[in-house]
């Protein structure tokens, strides 16, 4: 496996996109004895024999140092646990719902409910162009071919809006998606949109970041889009730009609108762009795989969320804790309401989390043909939710009262085919279940 791949921090979302385990998940998980039955939270592995056992498999076998997932039932005040492990390979402190994780790309469902805080304030409106807050987007050109010449473009034929932005559709290109000319022009720009390492990965150039989230902005207004609006959903830096969008229409700065808004509300008292000096002994180490053996990348003591960053991220930018990330799934779980008061409106949490992608948008052979995107995560049915490239992933199903993550730290995530694995093991153990109840 190239050594650069390990450089992007969503170099792939396909393997996320092509499994359901996360959400069809939910069926299996509403016949759990714990669900109705136990009132503090607990490890429930005595319930889910297949799912402790895929957790022993990587955790025992050392292919990484932690496996741990959550199930939280709706209003519970916690969620169980599933597996665990350590904060780092060959020590002894334990991982739970406290550690700090990056979450990288599931810090976009968390930037697209700020986003609809401010449409539902008549604030933002959701088929406003963006050219109307950041002008820089007024006359946007497209490239002739993705992957040609920056200097060979045509007109955009119609605006960047807001909810292009929420759903990947403004055509906006990636550095971790975008390839030729438009790829090197993201790197030399400083575009990125999540941290990886303070130390250098062999065979990787450099990239220096933009100096701050306004130039960033405007930076990327400069280049090209790879797709006309509303014609394709291709996976973009789109909800790193609403970070701009939001400061810009907030008047505040776009982690302070995160930490007013939501964080603070939620009780998220460690969910952060940089991780406080403090709280450095709660951070996991994050791991490259090469073949089946990991490496750290990032070690927590020493890693790079220790710094303030360049650029604040919406996209892929925050560290958080099973915890809290938990208590911001119960609050949409509970449509806007957490601990008996309104985080946000309840019209905002379930336009939000509903399919969002323009009618115009054709989803053949892309990732997300068949289903749908809402604010910054994947809409499917009654759930909603998205997955970061260290393995982890986060999810509600409204339908089942369910809320549910899958916590590790390993690049690439498609590196182990655990989120497969998940599943299949979650159906053996339902129909496990079953057989139980069949008999008693």
């Amino acid at each position: 496996m190239p050594l650069d791949t390990l450089a992007r921090p969503q170099f792939s979302r396909r393997s996320l996109l092509r499994t359901s385990a996360l959400f069809a998940g939910g069926a299996a998980l509403s016949g759990l004895p714990f669900g109705r039955m136990a009132f503090a939270a607990h490890d429930v592995a005595e319930d889910w024999p297949n799912v402790a056992a895929l957790a022993d498999k990587y955790v025992g076998g050392r292919k990484v140092a932690n496996l741990l997932l959550t199930f939280g039932w709706g209003q519970e005040d916690h969620a169980h646990t599933v597996g665990g492990g350590t904060l780092a390979l060959g020590k002894p402190a334990p991982v739970d719902a406290n550690s700090l994780f990056r979450i990288y790309s599931m810090s976009k469902p968390i930037t697209g409910m700020a986003t609809m805080i401010l449409i539902d304030e008549g604030k933002l409106g959701l088929d406003q162009p963006v050219h109307e807050i950041l002008p820089a987007f007024r006359d946007m050109r497209v490239l002739v071919d993705p992957e040609g010449p920056l200097d060979e473009t045509v007109p955009a034929n119609q605006p960047i809006t807001i909810r292009m932005l929420l759903t990947h559709t403004a055509g906006l290109g990636y550095q971790i998606i975008s390839k030729g000319p438009l790829q090197k022009a993201f790197n030399e720009q400083g575009l990125i949109g999540g941290r990886v390492s303070r130390m250098p990965i062999p065979g990787v150039e450099p990239v220096t970041p933009a100096p701050g989230l306004a130039v960033w902005a405007d930076r990327l207004a400069e280049l090209p889009l790879m797709y006309q609006p509303a014609t394709k959903w291709s996976y973009s830096a789109s909800i790193d730009l609403l970070g701009r969008v939001i400061e810009v229409v907030s008047g505040m700065e776009f982690e302070a609108f995160l930490k007013k808004r939501i964080f603070d509300p939620c009780g998220m008292t460690s969910t952060f762009m940089q991780v406080p000096a403090s709280e450095a002994h709660r951070l996991t180490d994050n791991y490259g795989i090469i073949g089946s053996t990991p490496f750290p990348i990032d070690p927590g003591p020493s890693s790079v969320y220790l710094d303030k960053p360049e650029v604040a991220a919406g996209g892929g930018g925050l560290v958080s804790s099973p915890k809290d990330y938990d208590r911001f799934l119960r609050m949409l779980l509970g449509y806007g309401r957490l601990d008996g008061k309104f985080v946000m409106s309840e019209e905002a949490v379930r336009v939000g989390t509903s399919n969002l992608i323009p009618a115009t948008v054709d989803l053949k052979g892309s990732w997300l043909e068949g289903e749908g995107h809402g604010a910054g995560g994947r809409s499917k049915g009654s759930s909603f939710g998205w997955g970061g490239a260290a393995g982890t992933l986060g999810a509600v199903d409204f339908d089942m009262k369910l809320r549910s993550c899958l916590w590790t730290q390993y690049m690439p995530s498609e590196a182990y085919p655990i989120r497969d694995e998940f599943l299949a093991a979650m159906e053996k153990d339902l129909a496990g279940m079953r057989s139980k109840k069949k008999a008693a």
